[in-house]
C-alpha cells in the first residue's frame, strides 16, 4: 500500500499530493469518531420500569460487541422523556441539531413518538422506535429514517380476532381505555373478527386512567357473550383481570386480550391470570435458542428475568450493529445506511423478522395462554404479519 501511495504522487503535482493527504487523514479521522447513540426513554415516572428494561437490551446487544462497531466507539447519550409528550420536541432537538446523534432510540410512550417523529422529519439523524405503537408511527406519519423494532397496535390485536371465531365464539364484547392505542387494538381485533363472520355486539370505553371496572363487569354479566376481547395494561390490566375473577365470569365468560393484558403481570395478577388467552410477538417461553442464550445473558447482566420491552430495545441495539457493519462504519451516508436497514433480517428473540416498506417488523405473533403464571405458547398465530401501514407514503 504505502509503496503505491509513493508511486501515485510522483506523478501528482505536489499541492494535489498535499490535498489528497489531507482529505485521506480526515477521513481516517472520522472513521474514529465514535457513534453517537441517543436514548429517549423513561427513566423516571410510571414507565420508568419500562424504559429500564429497554435500556438495559440496548446495553446487552451492544455489550456484545464491546461497545465498537466497525473499529468505532459507540457513545450512548442518555435523555429522560418522563413519558412527557410536551417535552419530545425539545430533547430530540438536544439530540439532533446539538449533539449530532446518528441514531436516537425512543421512545415507550406513543404520544411522545409522535413528538419526536414531527421533530426529526428531514434530518440525518435515524430514529429507532422500541416500544410506541401507535398506528400512524409507521403509517400516516411514516418517514424514511424512522425505524420501529417494535410492532403497531394493530399487528398485537388482529390475529385475535379470526382466532376467537375459529376456537367458536361467534358473539363478543370488546372493552379498553378510551385513548388511542387502546381504541387501536379494538379496531384491529373487530376487523378480522367480523371478517371471519363474528358479532362485536358491544363495544366499552373505559375513562382512562379509570380501573373501576365493577359496573361494566355487571353488565357483561348480563350481556352474556360467548367471550370478552379487552385491551389493557401494567397496573390496570392487574385490577382488570383480578376483577374479572372476583366478579364470577372467569369460569363462564372467556378472556381474550391483546399481549399486554398478561405482558409482565401474571405475577400481580396471581391465579386469576389462569386460563387468559393472548396475542403478542413475544413470549417468555419462546423455544427459540436466540430467546434462550438472550434471557440466561440477560439475567447474569442484571440480575432479574428480562421481558417484552428488553427484547425490543436489544433488537434496536442489534439493528444499530448490524447496518452501520453492513456500511464499514460509515454512518455520514444516511441514504445509504437507511437502506442498509430497510434490507437486513434481525435474529431476535422473538424469532427472526424483517421490515416492511413502512419501517415496521414484519413478525411472527403467537397464540398464547397463561399456565402455571407463565405466558405460554399455544401456537404461532400469524407468521409474517405485516402492519398495512395505512397512509404511508414511503
Amino acid at each position: 500500500m504505502n509503496n503505491k501511495k509513493k508511486i501515485f504522487q510522483s506523478v501528482l503535482p505536489a499541492t494535489i499530493a498535499a490535498c489528497m493527504i489531507s482529505m485521506s487523514t480526515g477521513a481516517i479521522a472520522a472513521d474514529s469518531d465514535p457513534i453517537k447513540v441517543g436514548v429517549m426513554l423513561p427513566f423516571s415516572g410510571v414507565y420508568a420500569g419500562l424504559g429500564e428494561s429497554t435500556r438495559n437490551g440496548l446495553k446487552q446487544a451492544l455489550k456484545e460487541k464491546g461497545y465498537t462497531i466497525a473499529g468505532r466507539p459507540v457513545e450512548l447519550i442518555e435523555m429522560d422523556t418522563e413519558a412527557k409528550p410536551a417535552r419530545a420536541p425539545e430533547i430530540t432537538s438536544s439530540l439532533v441539531d446539538n449533539q449530532k446523534a446518528d441514531f436516537v432510540i425512543g421512545p415507550v410512550h406513543s404520544g411522545v413518538a409522535m413528538g419526536m417523529i414531527k421533530t426529526i422529519k428531514g434530518k440525518d439523524s435515524i430514529m429507532i422506535i422500541p416500544n410506541a405503537g401507535a398506528n400512524a408511527a409507521t403509517g400516516a406519519f411514516c418517514q424514511p429514517n424512522v425505524f420501529r423494532t417494535s410492532f403497531s397496535s394493530w399487528q398485537t390485536a388482529f390475529p385475535m380476532g379470526k382466532e376467537a371465531y375459529d376456537m367458536g365464539y361467534k358473539k363478543i364484547v370488546t372493552m379498553s381505555w378510551n385513548y388511542g392505542f387502546g381504541k387501536e387494538s379494538l379496531e384491529a381485533f373487530n376487523e378480522s373478527f367480523t371478517k371471519a363472520g363474528g358479532e362485536v355486539i358491544k363495544e366499552m370505553l373505559v375513562p382512562f386512567p379509570k380501573t373501576e371496572f365493577q359496573s361494566y363487569l355487571t353488565e357483561i354479566a348480563s350481556i352474556k357473550p360467548d367471550a370478552v376481547f379487552v385491551f389493557f395494561a401494567g397496573g390496570g390490566a392487574v385490577k382488570f383481570v383480578k376483577d374479572y375473577d372476583a366478579m364470577g365470569l372467569k369460569g363462564k365468560i372467556p378472556l381474550l386480550g391483546s399481549g399486554f393484558l398478561t405482558e409482565g403481570t401474571t405475577t400481580a395478577q396471581g391465579p386469576a391470570a389462569e386460563g387468559v388467552i393472548t396475542t403478542l410477538h413475544y413470549a417468555d417461553a419462546l423455544d427459540i435458542p436466540k430467546n434462550k442464550s438472550f434471557r440466561q445473558d440477560y439475567e447474569t447482566l442484571y440480575g432479574k428475568p428480562a421481558d417484552l420491552f428488553a427484547v425490543q430495545g436489544y433488537d434496536a441495539g442489534q439493528l444499530i450493529v448490524d447496518a452501520v457493519t453492513a456500511t464499514n462504519g460509515n454512518t455520514a451516508d444516511k441514504a445509504a445506511l437507511i437502506q442498509q436497514m430497510g434490507q437486513l433480517e434481525i435474529d431476535s428473540p422473538r424469532g427472526a423478522f424483517h421490515f416492511s416498506k413502512s419501517h415496521n417488523p414484519i413478525q411472527t405473533i403467537y397464540l398464547r395462554k397463561v399456565v402455571d403464571g407463565q405466558n405460554t405458547v399455544v401456537k404461532t398465530s400469524y407468521a409474517g404479519l405485516e402492519d398495512p401501514a395505512r397512509g404511508c407514503k414511503l
